[in-house]
């Protein structure tokens, strides 16, 4: 049902802009007042604070059928419950309160703050400061690759308190975007998701109350990690949409083009393509499944499952993508059909939230 009505919503409100946000490189408003209309904008969040309650493979199944139509308007749910994950894992129940309603109310969208010029598969080599003074906190540094900055009203903000202690001096804040000495650069120009800005942020002497710490000082980076174990998974899940969404096009095209007298898709050249697509593909839809159910119970071997899942998912996604342009031909290469704009996102998963060789080190040093 939570598939359906999904799916029935993407596709009348956000499918028919989609070419549009991507060639026009714009936030895809559309599809977030359509997802907040529906309250399926951070479904994660707990019934507590204001939220749907849903659990990790609900908001797996969401953020897929967003996907399939719009990779970035995916990236709304994707990295509400990113931004937002640290505070729900580790915050006071006032910061939870407070943040986690917020968005739950649609009073803002949340962001992640982790990646820096110099720290990107080398987090823990971060050089954002943040100097205790009294009863607030003091930033500064600048952050890269933050996915929604400038849209999103909440940003989750690593930064080092304790240069000594390299990832155990890092912690965790809530910084909001009025806050003074907060600035964004200019939207980075990317190859794909082009309707979900990618900015810098900035951080100029920016002071925010000692209260809006996330957890104890020096954890953040263990926080950090946790919500990467956690939201890999959610990056599978946006990889198993696109490639769905290029799998679908693909297969209702050459049921409709013909060559030699008969449609191309009783050629068993294009048959066996599609099965090695569609194989693939629910071989990634199971592990990204089973790893759901892992991150919703928090199991033991989840950071295993979630690098798992991210890299296998978004590998196959590339691989999905690039055919289902080769089936198209000529007309795959062009922007008037949907699978080059969804070959052209489905790279970034390879990359995001931790790149597939960082995965691969994740996973072998958690073999199960």
């Amino acid at each position: 049902m939570l598939r359906d009505a999904v799916r029935s919503l993407a596709e009348a409100k956000i499918a028919p802009f989609a070419a549009e946000v991507d060639e026009q490189g714009r936030f895809p408003q559309e599809a977030r007042d359509a997802l907040e209309a529906n309250d399926l904008h951070a479904v994660h969040v707990p019934e507590a604070y204001d939220g749907a309650g849903a659990d990790a493979l609900s908001t797996v199944i969401v953020i897929e059928e967003v996907a399939r139509v719009c990779a970035s308007s995916s990236l709304i749910p994707a990295v509400n419950k990113l931004g937002s994950l640290p505070v729900q894992l580790s915050g006071s129940e006032e910061l939870k309160a407070k943040y986690l309603g917020a968005l739950a109310r649609k009073e803002g969208m949340f962001s992640y703050c982790l990646s820096e010029p110099e720290a990107g598969s080398d987090a823990a080599g971060m050089k954002t400061r943040a100097v205790r003074d009294g009863d607030s906190y003091v930033l500064n540094g600048v952050k890269r690759w933050i996915t929604n900055a400038g849209v999103s009203d909440f940003y989750t903000v690593m930064a080092v308190t304790d240069p000594d202690k390299r990832s155990k001096g890092i912690s965790a804040f809530v910084v909001e975007k009025d806050d003074e000495g907060l600035s964004f650069g200019a939207p980075e120009k990317k190859l794909g998701i082009k309707g979900s800005p990618t900015r810098e942020v900035y951080f100029d002497n920016v002071r925010i109350p000692a209260d809006r710490l996330i957890g104890a000082e020096g954890t953040g980076f263990a926080t950090a990690m946790k919500t990467l174990d956690h939201t890999r998974v959610t990056i599978a899940a946006q990889a198993l949409g696109i490639a769905q969404g290029a799998l679908d096009y693909a297969k209702g095209y050459v049921a409709e083009r013909k060559q030699f007298g008969k449609a191309i898709a009783e050629f068993q050249g294009i048959q066996f393509m599609l099965a090695d697509m569609a194989m693939k593909l629910e071989a990634a839809r199971q592990l990204t499944y089973a790893a759901a159910a892992k991150s919703e119970r928090t199991d033991s071997d989840l950071t295993f499952f979630g690098a798992a899942a991210k890299c296998y998912a978004s590998d196959v996604a590339m691989d999905i993508t690039t055919d289902a342009v080769q089936l198209l031909g000529g007309y795959g290469y062009t922007r008037d059909y949907p699978v080059e704009r969804m070959m052209r996102d489905a790279k970034i998963t390879q990359i995001y939230e931790g790149t597939n060789q960082v995965q691969r080190i994740v996973m072998a040093r958690n073999l199960p």
